[in-house]
């Protein structure tokens, strides 16, 4: 798209003129070369999902058949999963734990990006080190200590106390955060203290507006990770009324003589649905912020 200047009649005008570059052929070979690995990992991608789907609507047990998609489809399985199991519960419980779990992440991420990008304290730098120096360390390696401080607690088998302890796992998403804001110009904050504007003011009207892009990446990741996080879940939790999807979906498939393979894709099929209408609802605001975070920061 360029502008050029043109004359009608007696007036000289400037339009947008829109024109198509004609591409040389090697241009064109490595286009289409681009588009068909594209496809192909689309394909690739695709093909779990495609199969999975269709153990889902086989009748039996048996998870491999002759084809993708059976001769005789059925939707039983996901009228047993749905009768026959606490399946909704579980996904409720799920849905409890990774909402409330990515509500105090981003509340605790946000305050805490805040506080290492624009404020000057002591500790400052060290608590960023230490932070860039606890992600070094796989979560599950804390899990020992963990039960057994909610054994001394007596909070085992409880969803809110796991709520809590899962909710202070954050390090990287405040560093990833503190890199946007760090990108942000500081003459805004400048400008809403010469007017009079406490810190929670700008944090609150200025910064959080400009960083929803990025919150929405947090809160999307953060979301993701509790809804399938299967280890420490099935240490604490321990009643089948506080079961979450991933322990839930364990019980079809506990010992190999009564593994129901096709009711376990069936619930897994129905499991994805909450993350992916999350994605749909969520897709132009992930799109923004994982742009933002590749250049920024």
């Amino acid at each position: 798209m360029e502008y050029a200047s043109v004359k009608i009649g007696d007036k000289k005008t400037t339009k947008k003129i829109y024109y198509r570059e004609k591409l040389k052929p090697h241009e064109k070979v490595s286009l289409w070369i681009s588009r068909l690995i594209i496809w192909a990992v689309i394909a690739i991608m695709m093909f779990p999902v495609a199969w999975v789907v269709g153990a889902s609507m086989a009748p039996g047990d048996a998870f491999f058949s002759g084809s993708i998609f059976p001769q005789h489809m059925t939707f039983q399985n996901y009228k047993d999963v749905l009768v026959k199991t606490n399946f909704l519960l579980w996904v409720k419980n799920s849905m409890i734990l990774s909402v409330g779990v990515a509500t105090i992440q981003l509340f605790l991420t946000a305050t805490s990006a805040y506080a290492f990008s624009r404020m000057k304290f002591a500790g400052r730098k060290n608590g960023l080190k230490t932070l860039l120096i606890l992600q070094m360390f796989p979560t599950f390696m804390a899990l020992p200590a963990i039960f057994g401080i909610m054994a001394k607690l007596n909070l085992l088998d409880n969803l809110y106390a796991l709520m809590l302890v899962m909710a202070g796992s954050s390090a990287f998403s405040i560093w990833l955060l503190k890199g946007y804001i760090d990108s942000l110009p500081k003459e805004l904050d400048e400008a809403a203290l010469v007017d009079g504007a406490t810190h929670w003011q700008i944090f609150t009207k200025i910064i959080l507006p400009l960083a929803t892009p990025m919150l929405v990446v947090i809160f999307l990741f953060s979301f993701m990770r509790v809804y399938s996080e299967f280890i420490l879940s099935s240490a604490v939790l321990k009643s089948p009324e506080n079961y979450t999807i991933a322990l839930g979906l364990q019980r079809f498939i506990q010992n190999q003589f009564s593994a129901h393979w096709t009711q376990f894709a069936a619930a897994s099929v129905m499991a994805s649905l909450p993350l992916v209408i999350l994605f749909m609802v969520l897709q132009r605001y992930l799109q923004a912020g994982l742009a933002a975070g590749a250049v920024k920061g």
